[in-house]
């Protein structure tokens, strides 16, 4: 069984800076992997684990992102593909779905699953795992929380819905989108941080990949980001002192009533 497993460098949140198209600057900046996508591995692992399953992980990114990829080699996955190109910057989860659905045609074509994480944190959009099953014909399953079982190419998983948790399953190929499971993130051992040192981290840019380059980055985005801004977070409050003479439940539900949340 051969598995895809996309994994993304997201910004620290106390980092974030943008480019002059409103996009987020990846270069130089401190990052993190992608707390979904750690979930996401963590099932890849266990999959591996269960039915020897060989794991290829790719992301899409500056150079920088090769330690992230040599971290979670270090963790047990087998290889990593850097998909790295200045002409991919700027990407929207349309453009990027593109360029890292022909990465893996390219690098992994007999693959049996991918497996992404449900959100990625600095965008929140989940729609990329959803774009690179479209453009690969391929079913998909989001909001994952498990996979119980694999046998003669039909995966079971499990599901989590707003009413309950569902159990589906699928013939390979397929792609699932990963949740937040109980699986506890896995330490790397001695003999993995030194394979991960060792290994080589194959990288592919645009011309590796055949694409046309109004295709990807930010000339293939059907997207516009016409404005970008950090919220403005204001605290304030109002102290009434009512504890002795009873009168704090009625001084709540007149300032409710003011608001306009209470109209009883």
């Amino acid at each position: 069984m051969k598995i895809a497993l996309c994994v993304k460098q997201v910004p620290d949140t106390s980092d974030i800076k943008w480019t002059e198209n409103n996009t987020m600057q990846r270069e130089g900046v401190e990052s993190i992997i992608n707390p979904y996508d750690v979930y996401a591995t963590e099932l890849a692992l266990k999959l591996k684990d269960k039915y020897k399953a060989e794991i290829t992980a790719f992301t899409m990114g500056p150079q920088q992102a090769s330690n992230m990829l040599r971290e979670i080699i270090a963790l047990g996955v087998d290889e990593g593909v850097l998909i790295s190109d200045k002409k991919f910057a700027g990407a929207d989860t349309f453009a990027t779905g593109k360029t890292i659905s022909s990465a893996i045609q390219k690098a992994l074509p007999d693959f049996d699953l991918i497996l992404c994480g449900q959100f990625a944190i600095d965008g929140d959009t989940a729609q990329t795992g959803p774009c690179i099953a479209s453009l690969l014909n391929i079913p998909q399953v989001t909001y994952v929380k498990d996979i119980t079982e694999i046998k003669k190419g039909v995966i079971t998983a499990t599901r989590v819905l707003d009413d309950g948790i569902e159990t589906v399953k699928v013939q390979t190929p397929a792609l699932m989108c990963v949740l937040k499971s109980e699986f506890e993130p896995s330490r790397p051992l001695i003999n993995g941080i030194i394979k991960a040192q060792e290994a080589e981290i194959k990288t592919l840019s645009l011309q590796d990949l055949e694409i046309q380059p109004e295709d990807v980055g930010i000339k293939g985005s059907p997207t516009y980001v016409s404005k970008a801004f950090r919220p403005e977070i204001k605290h304030s409050c109002e102290k009434f002192d009512c504890l002795e003479n009873g009168k704090g439940a009625e001084i709540i539900l007149n300032k409710l009533k003011e608001i306009g949340v209470h109209n009883g």
